[in-house]
Formats: structure tokens, sequence, C-alpha cells
């Protein structure tokens, strides 16, 4: 265990200094990145405020809080749906965000309910499937952020979707691998499976999928390297930590991985001097790997287990509030430290930096 003020080993989760990353995300309102990801903001701050309160971090005095729902509402159209940022087109993708950051901060009766199912249900075609807005991209994402929405305000089975149709819509993006795609015919990839297994779960549907053969390809995907890729032939990447275990969760076979050499891997993709988590070792941490795998190492030795109690409780929390449904491709979103702040779902304790309490370095 390292010494207050030394770099932690790469055995241990730098708790402090992903703390410090995750803060100075929203400080660093001069810079490239900040600029070029204003039009997704609403994930990004999603992302952020979701793995500062897996760390159980004060979100009033360290993020903001009151402020950000503030802005929440402040991108809210007059259909009901939610833009990425003010003054943007409002998004399905968006429109999750919004709610899932309203309902961390326990503010979802700031809302009213009705203008958001009505164009969620706006978005959804003769075959079941949704757009993500109005120019009419098909997507089983969408599929997943609806049914989420829906879930989360309590409106899943009020019939202003068609929540069986949209299942069946979902089932047949199911291909030959038992993997599923963004739309009937299309590759098989990971973080698109967790959409699938999502919305079908949500639905009550998962007898539409063939848990066996899916998880023998989820399971796969594991490298030599002990982390995870999203398609056959790839590097691992740690978002797909997140991914998968969860799929693997949901279908009750998160046994057919390796995870303590999972858990090795994404421990060595941390930035133990400035904070923050890359896609694999030796490469620049960014603000779209480190949230992602938050979510993934924090544990019962490194949190206490003071958000979350048992393994039920933080599965049905974490899906609840569609930790990752984001687009996995968005770089510049702080989505893979969230992913590592779940890991109580699916592993042991892992040691934290003796530093963690201390202040993080200007």
């Amino acid at each position: 265990m390292a010494a207050a003020g030394e770099k932690s080993s790469p055995c241990e989760f730098a708790e402090a200094r992903h703390v410090g990353y995750v803060k100075g995300l929203a400080e660093a309102s001069h810079s490239f990145e900040f600029v070029a990801t204003q039009h997704l903001r609403m994930s990004g701050v999603y992302w952020g405020l979701t793995a500062m309160a897996l760390m159980n971090r004060d979100l009033e005095s360290e993020m903001g809080l009151s402020g950000v729902v503030d802005w929440v509402l402040s991108c809210q159209h007059p259909n009901g749906g939610f833009g990425g940022n003010t003054k943007h087109d409002p998004h399905l993708l968006y429109t999750l965000s919004a709610v899932q950051i309203l309902a961390i901060a326990g503010c979802l009766h700031r809302i009213e309910p009705g203008p958001i199912v009505r164009y969620v249900a706006s978005l959804q075609q003769d075959d079941g499937s949704f757009v993500g807005d109005q120019w009419g991209e098909v997507d089983t994402r969408f599929s997943y952020c609806a049914l989420a929405t829906l879930a989360l305000l309590g409106h899943l089975n009020e019939g202003a979707v068609d929540v069986p149709k949209a299942c069946e819509f979902v089932a047949s993006c199911r291909n030959f691998d038992g993997g599923f795609g963004c739309i009937p015919g299309a590759e098989s990839h990971a973080a698109q499976i967790f959409c699938c297994v999502g919305a079908l779960a949500i639905g009550s549907c998962l007898h539409l999928l063939d848990p066996e053969l899916l998880c023998w390809w989820l399971a796969e995907r594991q490298c030599d390297s002990g982390g995870l890729n999203g398609r056959p032939e790839k590097q691992a990447d740690v978002c797909y930590s997140w991914w998968i275990l969860s799929s693997l969760t949901m279908l009750g076979r998160t046994h057919w991985i390796d995870k303590a050499q999972l858990a090795k891997f994404i421990l060595s993709c941390q930035d133990l001097d400035d904070g923050g988590i890359a896609d694999r070792p030796g490469n620049v941490a960014d603000v779209g790997m480190s949230p992602s795998c938050l979510s993934f190492l924090c544990t019962g030795a490194t949190m206490q287990w003071s958000v979350f109690h048992s393994h039920h409780k933080l599965t049905a929390i974490a899906c609840a509030l569609g930790i990752s449904h984001l687009l996995w491709n968005r770089r510049l979103v702080p989505c893979r430290l969230v992913f590592v702040v779940s890991a109580p779902l699916f592993f042991c304790a892992i040691p934290v930096s003796a530093d963690a309490a201390a202040p993080v370095p200007a």
C-alpha cells in the first residue's frame, strides 16, 4: 500500500486521482476537448456525476449539483425531449441522460413526465423500432434509451409505446452467433449487445434471446491480456469491461470469464499521475476512456460499500440508471471512469491507494 503522497502501485485503484480527473473536466472550459464535445455535454455530465456518485462523493459541494439540475432543465424542448446542450436539438440519447441525471439528483419531481413520454412515443416506428430524433436514424441503442427512459419515469407499461413490439424488433437484430447488431443483419458488437439485452430485460423479454450462445460469444471476447474486446480480432479495450460484464450479469454468467485477469488489465490502464484511464495500457487517458472504468473497479475494500450494499442492489440500480447507454465511440465523453466504479458487481476487493483521501495536486 502506498504511503500518502506516493504514487500508487499499478495494482491499486487510485481513487483520489480519478476524483480529481472528473472534477477537472468541468473546469477545463477553455480546452479544445470541452468545446468539441459541447453537442454531447448532457451525456458527458451524466458520466461524470455517475462516477462521483458511485464513489460516494458529495455531488453538491464537488460538482455543483443544483446548478447542474437547472442546466439540465434548460435543455428541454417544448416537445418534451432534451438536447445535448442548451439550444441543441432534442435527441433520445440526451433525453435519457437528462432523466438519469435528474434521477441521481433526486429531482425527477421537477419535470412533468407527460411531455417526455409523448416525445419518446413519437419516435417509435411501425415495426417497433425507435429513431433517435426527427432525422430518422434507426438503431437498437435507441430502443434501449426509449425503454430505459420510460422505466425511470414509471411509464413503461402504460400503453404510450408498444413494448412487446419494441422487443420483437430488438430480437430481429439477433445474429447467427447469438449477438446483436444495430439493425437486422448488422454485425454483432459487444456494446450493441448491452443495449439489446438491456432493452429485452426492461421489457421482460429475455426469453427472445439464446443465453447460451450469446454468453459464449461474449466470453470469447476475453483476450490474452485479460481485457475484453468488442468484436473478434480487435484489441482489448477497458470500456467493454462494462458492456460485456453487465450483459453477463443480466444473464447470470459472469463466471464464464476470468474476472481476476480482467481486473488486472483495467488497473494497468490507469494514469497514476493525473488520474483517468486509457483504453489500454500505455495509452494516454482521455475523457472517453476514464469514467467507464471507474464503475468497474470500486469494491467493498475501496468504497466500504457505502453507496450500494449488495450485488443485486448495485446491479438493479446500475441497469435502471442505464450506466452504459451512450455511444461507445464517443472518445471524448467521460464514460470509462463510470464503468470502473461499478466493479462491486463483479470482483472481490481490490486495494485502494493510501492517498485516496489526500487532496489531488493542482
